[in-house]
């Protein structure tokens, strides 16, 4: 029987080889000013709703970008008629990031038909993708038509509500968004390990950025010399939430998929690992670029309720995200890191009664120290994992 013809628009063997294309960097762009709307969102409106609002745009502009990351392993998005989609995907993209500070307001309508047109617009990629594998093209039916259609209906429906149930309906959509990847079949998909690790090993570094912008923008209330130590310890905050994630996380993450059996094991660890538990890190990074952002502006007197939550409790989920990969991957808990992550939920009434100046430079000890510690007790595998030497990894099903 001869083989299936490769379609000229899906990915060749050789992408095995080759890292994330600069049309999908270019792509990404976009979400980073939704990022940057969703801290807008919250420093627009620096209350409990603020943030919750910020959280479920954020999560939203989330399903969206993790279906182009699935998609863009089985199309090359830089072929044929796909590159053309992917900037009219980029358009409809603007459009909702644009409408992210009134989602929930004036353009709560303009928000919902603008993601509706790039959420049917990928679920046409994948159908197109698919037309020559009939295994993927069942998973790709059991799944994007009816994620695709049932979020954008109920974010049309909720465009036309306000309150609580506005939000129960946003809630509603994510949840769908959520579920459906998680009850349906994985076995059709198709992904290159090296490729989907580093479309989110990005998206991460996109968020960081996220909170760069912030400090920008809260060291606009003037340069005195509390503004600039605080933009320093936002850096220092900033770059050891990198380190956490970077040094060894992301490497063995990367190790892990890779050595995962293809098919249904591989792609259930890629939707755990990353689709899932990428966005509450990014969440929490998005929550601490709105605190950094508050405390620039009030860097000698302390932070009000909301946004020390949100910087601290920031921290606490991104944290917790990282103990619930581990668990999921290797059968172990980070003790370390929950404990951390307990510490920062703890220091939340301290914050109160402290300067922001203050609180930052506290919370930049326990991180820096928790490094250090980390950073002793990995001893030798550390090095031979971030040298690519052979190490033994334990996974869930070795783990004791």
């Amino acid at each position: 029987m001869p083989p299936l013809r490769q379609p000229r628009h899906l990915a060749p063997e050789r992408r095995t080889l080759e890292s994330v294309r600069p049309l999908e960097l270019y792509f990404d762009l976009v979400f980073v000013l939704g990022f940057t709307q969703c801290t807008a969102l919250m420093h627009e409106n620096p209350t409990w709703e603020g943030v919750a609002q910020g959280l479920l745009v954020l999560a939203v502009l989330w399903w969206s970008w993790a279906g182009f990351s699935w998609l863009t392993s089985v199309v090359d998005p830089e072929e044929g008629p796909v590159r053309i989609a992917m900037f009219g995907s980029m358009a409809a993209l603007l459009v909702v990031a644009l409408c992210v500070p009134e989602a929930f307001g004036d353009r709560a309508l303009a928000f919902a038909i603008s993601y509706g047109v790039v959420r049917l617009g990928y679920a046409a990629l994948y159908l197109l993708a698919s037309r020559d594998d009939s295994e993927l093209r069942r998973s790709v039916m059991g799944v994007v038509p009816t994620s695709a259609i049932s979020t954008t209906v109920l974010l049309l429906v909720a465009s036309f509500l306000d309150g609580a149930a506005q939000g129960a309906a946003w809630a509603l959509a994510i949840g769908i968004d959520g579920f459906i990847p998680a009850r349906r079949g994985l076995a059709g998909w198709r992904l290159i390990p090296a490729h989907f690790a580093e479309r989110h090993n990005l998206v991460i570094i996109l968020a960081l950025g996220e909170s760069i912008v912030a400090l920008g923008i809260g060291a606009e209330v003037g340069l005195t010399a509390g503004v600039i130590t605080a933009a320093a310890l936002g850096i220092g905050l900033a770059s050891a939430l990198w380190w956490i994630y970077f040094d060894l996380v992301s490497l063995v993450t990367l190790v892990r998929l890779t050595r995962a059996e293809p098919g249904v094991e591989r792609n259930a660890l890629a939707r755990d690992s990353y689709t899932y538990l990428h966005l509450p890190m990014v969440a929490g990074i998005v929550m601490v670029a709105f605190g950094l952002e508050e405390s620039l502006a009030h860097v000698d007197e302390h932070l009000h309720a909301v946004p020390a939550f949100a910087l601290l409790g920031g921290i606490a989920l991104y944290l917790l995200a990282h103990v619930v990969m581990r668990l999921r991957n290797a059968g172990t808990v980070s003790v370390r890191r929950l404990v951390v992550a307990g510490l920062m939920l703890a220091l939340w009434p301290v914050a109160l009664e402290i300067s922001a100046l203050a609180i930052l430079a506290v919370v930049n000890v326990v991180l820096w120290m928790l490094i250090v510690i980390e950073t002793r007790s990995y001893g030798e595998a550390r090095y031979r994992v971030r040298h690519g030497l052979e190490v033994e990894i334990p996974s869930r099903a070795g783990a004791s």
